[in-house]
């Protein structure tokens, strides 16, 4: 079975559109096309139903996707392999990570790493902490710099690089910012801004919660922390964010009874071989706090 016309197979079927997949792969729609035709002559079904604009799997689609994705995947494990035993540190290197992470922590690491391994070309991916692991379980990149999850799905290792503080915080002009000390059930009687429901960072708090039996009046929910300091400096509301972010504009709470803190590190895939390049992101990441 032809290895580049499951790639396009592969990127049809995740894109759900020949276009978007030709301009994944650099071809153009008519190879992407005779990609797909060649596999299903080769088969001898059809793979997708087209009505319109509009592309989805047939039965026997469905049931090559998941295949079709291993062998894509051994071939490059393989490709990896094969490549390390020379030593050389070179190639690319898919990572995802998170807008903040992109933004606070990773900028000395990248130059750092450039710097030393010229010959890496970094494919870097911003995107949700849970959008990236996700990704990696499926092949689709080689590792993450992400918020770890409390639960990683069973195919992912982690590794801790950064311990990340997290503050309950409100603007200076907030009723809960004169108190030295307030409550849980005091916190809950205000409307709260927090990451989108799902989020690592909002199942870390929600977990820290739930022993007291509390509900919240979540008035806005986002996914970047960016926005959410914003709307707490401009007074909409009460939220949790990284330490390193509480700027001068905002009030740090003490609440009885809660200490937060996410963990942000690796995340890679644990039945594939790692590249060379991905093991000196690696060992640069464990050090990169002496950076």
């Amino acid at each position: 079975m032809d290895i580049p016309n499951l790639q396009a197979f592969v990127a049809v079927a995740e894109t759900s559109s020949f276009s978007m997949a030709s301009e994944q792969l650099y071809l153009t729609q008519p190879a992407i096309s005779k990609r797909i035709s060649a596999l299903e002559s080769e088969l001898d079904i059809h793979l997708f139903d087209r009505i319109g604009r509009k592309v989805t799997l047939t039965e026997a689609g469905n049931a090559l996707l998941s295949r079709a994705r291993t062998i894509l995947q051994q071939v490059e494990d393989s490709k990896r392999a094969i490549q390390n035993l020379s030593g050389h540190i070179a190639g690319k290197l898919s990572i995802g990570t998170s807008h903040h992470i992109g933004l606070h922590r990773l900028p000395p690491v990248l130059r750092a790493f450039t710097q030393t391994h010229p010959e890496v070309e970094l494919d870097l991916h911003f995107m949700d902490s849970e959008e990236a692991c996700h990704a990696i379980e499926h092949g689709e990149l080689e590792m993450g710099i992400v918020t770890l999850p409390l639960e990683p799905a069973k195919v992912l290792q982690t590794h801790q690089v950064w311990p990340d503080p997290l503050d309950i915080v409100v603007n200076q002009s907030h009723p809960l910012a004169s108190l030295k000390k307030i409550t849980v059930d005091q916190l809950a009687n205000y409307s709260a801004i927090l990451p989108t429901r799902g989020t690592y960072t909002r199942q870390i708090f929600e977990h820290t919660l739930r022993k007291h039996k509390l509900e919240l009046k979540v008035g806005l929910s986002t996914n970047y922390l960016e926005t959410i300091k914003m709307m707490v400096s401009v007074g909409l509301g009460w939220s949790v964010l990284p330490r390193s972010m509480i700027s001068k504009d905002l009030k740090t709470l003490n609440i009885d009874g809660i200490t937060l803190e996410r963990q942000l590190g690796m995340v890679w895939h644990s039945g594939h071989t790692l590249s060379n390049a991905a093991k000196a992101m690696s060992a640069m990441l464990i050090s990169s706090i002496k950076i």
